[in-house]
């Protein structure tokens, strides 16, 4: 009896079933003007040069970060402002004495920031409508100093992001 139960699965020569994937009704990935980066939601929105979200609220940053962003509405023919609320840890400000902040809008360049100071700021500059030809943009942003990774921790470390967006004019 014992040797018909083995030889009976080897005799067998029906396939197993593949499971067949399901339709599924999901939610729509609506992209947002404005990231809040402790959001989980906004985690896709956040392309690159981005770390894991800290004290559920802020993320650091590497010396070069983009974000997705969706258009206010009317940014077309209006413009927008684009917002960027971060800080500069003293820890940072005290190896590198200064941080420049430039940005980028869909390769538009928009005016640098020179920070000389820790603390918490926002950097606000104006977006030409003529940028917003698509629903939503890319913003670039770059540090022209930064703790490099081995000077503090194994990470590269420029500033503390709390959010990023555009808003209407």
């Amino acid at each position: 009896m014992a040797a018909a139960l083995l030889l009976g699965p080897a005799g067998c020569s029906r396939k197993p079933q593949t499971p067949q994937a399901e339709a599924t009704i999901e939610e729509p990935n609506t992209l947002m003007s404005t990231v809040r980066m402790a959001d989980p939601k906004a985690a896709s929105q956040l392309v690159k040069g981005f770390y894991p979200p800290e004290g559920n609220a802020w993320r650091w940053t590497s010396k070069a970060f983009t974000v997705t962003l969706r258009a206010p509405a009317d940014a077309a023919t209006r413009g927008a402002k684009l917002v960027l609320r971060f800080a500069v840890p003293e820890p940072v400000i005290q190896r590198v004495k200064t941080v420049t902040l430039t940005a980028k809008v869909e390769g538009v360049a928009l005016p640098a920031v020179k920070y000389e100071k820790s603390g918490d700021y926002v950097y606000t500059q104006d977006v030409p409508a003529s940028v917003f030809k698509e629903d939503t943009v890319v913003a670039d942003f770059a540090l022209d100093n930064y703790l490099h990774s081995g000077d503090v921790e194994k990470r590269e470390l420029g500033v503390i992001v709390t959010t990023a967006g555009l808003e209407a004019k």
